[in-house]
């Protein structure tokens, strides 16, 4: 696995919902490895472990990538109090992230929750006119990124629980609806467990391929600890695999949620 660290400058810092903060930072190095679905762990000077924060899009030309994350506790906290034109220590680009298009007639629908939405801009992306994304969201005041999407030319579908904005529903609701209307190449989905196996579940119904992002506590982020060990499946037998390492993005058929 190649990844780099160093400390890196934040261009540009946003508040674009409450508690949650978009930073594009300037790092040449991590942004021309990264991958739609991988993440940075960064380093946070009052803790010993650092935290993660999936990558929400990668601009190589620029050498830039962007994070987008919501205040959680102290460590977040204080990476949100870092101010614009401030220094980040990032450790990345880790795990391993989404199937890129092998071909222009592969498609993706990609299905994100809360703050399972930002790794799901970039994946979208890559597959640009391909590409329908499905996000969903408490309520209105939550709603991220929906533009982002819509900027790049992505068919885009919103859902709030409440119905305050978008479809009134979730997003496994709008998914089914999709799929009975096209037949993606792969579906890609990353938020709450509950969500994830809803949307497995409809994959298997309608014979397609799914790849889940799986959020766990880390310690390291390179497989050297057992902090986010999850229950895999491979050959038929279960066994612990690193979310860090061997994840956070897995095929739906091999995570035991």
């Amino acid at each position: 696995m190649l990844y780099c660290q160093g400390t890196y400058l934040i261009t540009q810092k946003e508040n674009i919902a409450k508690g949650c903060y978009s930073f594009w930072i300037y790092c040449p190095d991590i942004a021309a490895l990264a991958k739609p679905g991988q993440f940075v762990h960064v380093r946070i000077g009052s803790h010993t472990l650092r935290r993660p924060i999936s990558i929400c899009e990668i601009n190589p030309q620029k050498g830039e990538l962007r994070l987008v994350f919501e205040i959680r506790g102290q460590g977040t906290d204080e990476i949100a109090n870092i101010p614009n034109g401030g220094q980040i220590d990032l450790l990345g680009p880790l795990g391993n992230g989404f199937d890129c298009p092998k071909s222009e007639d592969e498609s993706v629908i990609v299905v994100g929750g809360g703050i399972g939405v930002p790794p799901m801009l970039e994946t979208a992306k890559a597959y640009g006119k391909n590409a329908t994304a499905i996000i969903g969201f408490r309520n209105a005041s939550a709603v991220i990124l929906e533009d982002d999407f819509k900027n790049n030319g992505i068919n885009t579908i919103l859902c709030t629980d409440d119905g305050s904005q978008g479809i009134h529903g979730f997003v496994t609701t709008a998914l089914e609806q999709q799929l009975k209307e096209q037949k993606p190449s792969l579906i890609c989905a990353c938020g709450p467990s509950v969500m994830l196996k809803s949307i497995i579940a409809l994959a298997d119904t309608y014979g397609i391929r799914c790849q889940v992002s799986l959020e766990e506590r880390m310690g390291c982020g390179v497989g050297a600890c057992l902090v986010c060990a999850c229950k895999t499946i491979k050959n038929g037998e279960e066994y612990y695999a690193h979310v860090c390492k061997d994840g956070p993005v897995f095929d739906s058929h091999e995570v035991v949620l």
